[in-house]
């Protein structure tokens, strides 16, 4: 696999082919980036809502109607499409649970370990949730990171793909029953197969050049 070639190949695709289905076979690689995508401090702060049938592709789209509609087509021609939901909070509660996950997939052959890595993440949640007070945005990032290993992994096994920010994530969050579960939406990604006449595939990608956004020290 040449990782530079699937950066320059892939792109945000803005027509797919309804016609074209991601196999299952594919899709089972797409969840396992989503449940084993790096998070700070093992804080997987997110939920995944998946839609892979007309019916549930209709459900995710009430997310995209009124000043959103345009994104609308996106969500209803792809094959799956993934709403991606941040928690509410980061209780204590959920550390623990974070800690007991684990010590089940056996993480601390030292119980000293598991004290330390209890302290260091009440540490680092506690500067985000106590402190600045921004532990909503701070979880934020770690789904943003997800998406983006989403769109490097479909490019990766040829799956065309679009994140999708214009959403309603107040509607998404009522149709799903989301502030209830303790979740809120953040955004979309729908994957599929582009249209032939998907004007985006054939544009050049356009990037700032490398002298203006590296700094090499020597």
């Amino acid at each position: 696999m040449n990782l530079k070639n699937v950066a320059l190949s892939r792109y945000s695709t803005k027509e797919f082919d309804p016609t074209k289905q991601i196999s299952a076979e594919q899709f089972d690689h797409i969840k396992s980036l989503l449940r084993f995508s790096p998070s700070s401090v093992n804080s997987q702060p997110w939920h995944f809502i998946i839609a892979d049938t007309t019916a549930g592709r209709e459900r995710v789209s009430k997310g995209t109607q009124g000043m959103f509609s345009f994104n609308n087509g996106k969500v209803l021609n792809s094959s799956h499409v993934i709403v991606f939901c941040v928690r509410t909070d980061i209780s204590d509660e959920y550390l623990d649970r974070l800690l007991e996950a684990e010590e089940q997939d056996k993480r601390f052959a030292d119980p000293a370990v598991k004290e330390t890595v209890k302290a260091g993440r009440a540490t680092f949640v506690g500067i985000h949730r106590d402190q600045l007070k921004d532990a909503d945005h701070w979880m934020e990032k770690q789904v943003y990171l997800n998406m983006g290993t989403i769109l490097l992994g479909a490019g990766a096994l040829g799956i065309d793909a679009v994140p999708i920010e214009g959403v309603d994530a107040q509607a998404l969050d009522e149709e799903f029953g989301l502030t209830e579960k303790g979740y809120r939406a953040v955004a979309l990604i729908a994957l599929g197969h582009r249209h032939e006449s998907d004007f985006n595939a054939s544009l050049p990608k356009s990037r700032l050049p490398e002298g203006e956004i590296f700094t090499e020290l020597a």
